[in-house]
């Protein structure tokens, strides 16, 4: 059964997810200054495709992607794809019941797994020697939480295109 008033989708197709992912991943990559409450766009759009689609997107895509960023950052080997995995873990783990409850309150649901992402990677930060960024990290997971409608309207914008009718299919 679906949830009342949703809209019956037409299936994902691969490409868009991996390009949605590697868009992500590029967007990351671009330096936008030393700002801790920076939202993760990657992380965003990996919980969204594990919440949407998990037998697509799992925690090796996201252990792959957070090698990538640790790479990239020259960060220690690991902080990363700990946190994504286990962001990806979690949310793989609620999709089933997130997906009943209106995107708002999705939003507000998945503030815990975003706040637990940025502290698994602090922590493995402090214990490897590194300093606090500062309290203003908090305040990322609640930015991503409010780009989870957008990321939801956006992501989900070619399914939501009407098929094709036939005489086959009174869709």
């Amino acid at each position: 059964m679906m949830p009342r008033g949703d809209q019956l989708l037409l299936p994902v197709n691969p490409v868009f997810i991996w390009f949605s992912l590697l868009f992500a991943f590029l967007v990351n990559l671009v330096p936008l200054g030393k700002t801790t409450a920076m939202p993760d766009l990657l992380a965003l759009t990996l919980v969204f495709w594990n919440v949407h689609q998990p037998r697509r997107v799992g925690v090796g895509t996201a252990f792959t992607f957070g090698v990538m960023i640790d790479v990239h950052e020259a960060a220690l080997l690991g902080q990363h794809a700990l946190a994504y995995t286990l962001l990806s873990f979690f949310a793989i783990t609620i999709h089933r019941r997130l997906l009943w409850f209106p995107v708002l309150s999705q939003a507000v649901q998945i503030v815990p797994l975003f706040f637990a992402a940025h502290a698994v990677s602090v922590i493995i930060r402090l214990l490897a020697g590194g300093v606090f960024p500062g309290w203003e990290l908090l305040l990322a997971p609640a930015f991503e939480a409010l780009l989870w409608p957008v990321a939801t309207w956006m992501l989900l914008a070619p399914q939501r295109r009407p098929p094709d009718p036939d005489q086959n299919r009174p869709l």
